[in-house]
């Protein structure tokens, strides 16, 4: 049995940037990870995946971006400066290692895999969301015989040549996929449900999360307020696109709702020439296609569900009390929990760039496993 100061579950930037930050506080950590390298998640996005936070403002604690990098890096590029990051701190997860349970054992913490087992006083998850798709589904959809798959299982268009094709969703996911399908020149259409919120990636010549940093101490109505007109002005209009604007804000869609706002890169403008059509929620599936909410039935020969993830820990955490909202999320992250020594890390969706909402948390947790083991 292995033992440890930490126990890191995951070996993505938020368990790579813990393990890193308590190294700096001479803390020993082990990091699990299922997968059979660093960043798994970040190695199986679509190809086409940029991030959506500049480079400057998304670098891991005590390692920046290559400057050598675009403004907004590639998914190549991520898997290599993660790759570089896990080098350059010395971290060397234990791969092939599903995490099936943690339990309070004692002051401490047990971890189980299938191999073995570990034991630290402090135990961080950092396995994010990835790996929970929320795949809904509708009257008839068993009896649709086309391919239904979750935005997480795509990858590029080659497949779809020729094809009709619905994506449903309206996110980051949604609107890049249907983007990347219609630039090369497959028959795309998004399936929208309800009101929506979009930001420019840029505002003004900046970046959206400089703007979002610098008002982080702004009550988010208030945020919201003052950017509307920017926004608006920068988004153009979009009810004559059969687009609705949530009456929620961006910043408050983030924070209460969890949800993050779709950041355009260049959907919008295929949605105003045409390349991308729009249609309401589904009602239900027919063998051949979809039945639209508002609109007749049309023929789809595949659909892509950019449905987003629900994640629920609950099943990893079986006996921990307090620590869970009723959907199986954190209540906290990056913080103290009920349970002492447990901490969960970039579990939460942020204003202010995930990557360096990470890089803060981890920064955190690690001072604060250090004063649990001073004690």
């Amino acid at each position: 049995m292995l033992e440890a100061d930490a126990i890191i579950v995951g070996a993505g930037p938020a368990g790579l940037a813990c393990a890193a930050s308590m190294r700096e506080l001479n803390l020993q950590a082990v990091i699990l990870e299922k997968a059979d390298a660093v960043a798994p998640v970040w190695r199986r996005h679509y190809d086409r995946l940029h991030l959506h936070t500049d480079r400057g403002h998304s670098g891991l604690p005590g390692m920046t971006m290559p400057r050598t990098y675009p403004r907004y890096p590639s998914r190549a590029q991520v898997v290599d400066y993660l790759e570089s990051y896990a080098m350059q701190f010395g971290l060397h997860p234990i791969f092939n290692s599903a995490v099936q349970t943690v339990r309070r054992d004692g002051a401490g913490w047990r971890v189980e895999t299938a191999q073995q087992q570990f034991t630290a006083p402090v135990v961080v998850i950092a396995t994010g969301w990835a790996d929970f798709p929320h795949r809904p589904s509708w009257p008839g959809s068993n009896a649709y015989q086309g391919a239904v798959i979750h935005s997480s299982e795509y990858r590029n268009p080659a497949a779809y040549a020729g094809k009709r094709v619905l994506v449903v969703g309206f996110g980051n996911s949604g609107g890049e996929i249907a983007l990347d399908l219609a630039e090369a020149g497959v028959d795309v259409t998004l399936a929208v449900r309800g009101p929506v919120q979009i930001l420019p990636r840029e505002l003004l010549g900046l970046p959206i999360l400089t703007w979002a940093i610098a008002q982080a101490r702004l009550p988010a109505r208030v945020a919201d307020f003052i950017n509307a007109p920017a926004i608006r002005l920068a988004v153009g209009p979009v009810r004559n696109l059969g687009l609705k604007i949530a009456r929620k804000g961006p910043r408050r869609m983030i924070e209460e709702d969890h949800r993050v706002p779709l950041l355009d890169v260049g959907t919008l403008a295929r949605i105003r020439d045409g390349a991308i059509k729009l249609r309401g929620g589904i009602e239900r599936f027919t063998a051949d296609g979809v039945v639209f909410a508002e609109t007749p039935a049309e023929p789809f020969d595949d659909v892509i569900l950019a449905t987003g993830f629900r994640p629920d820990l609950r099943k990893l955490l079986p006996d921990s009390r307090g620590v869970f909202a009723d959907h199986g999320m954190p209540v906290a992250t990056g913080r103290t929990t009920a349970e002492p020594g447990l901490f969960f890390c970039g579990l939460i969706a942020s204003p202010t760039g995930q990557l360096r909402e990470i890089g803060i948390e981890a920064k955190r947790i690690a001072q604060l496993a250090a004063i649990h083991l001073a004690h």
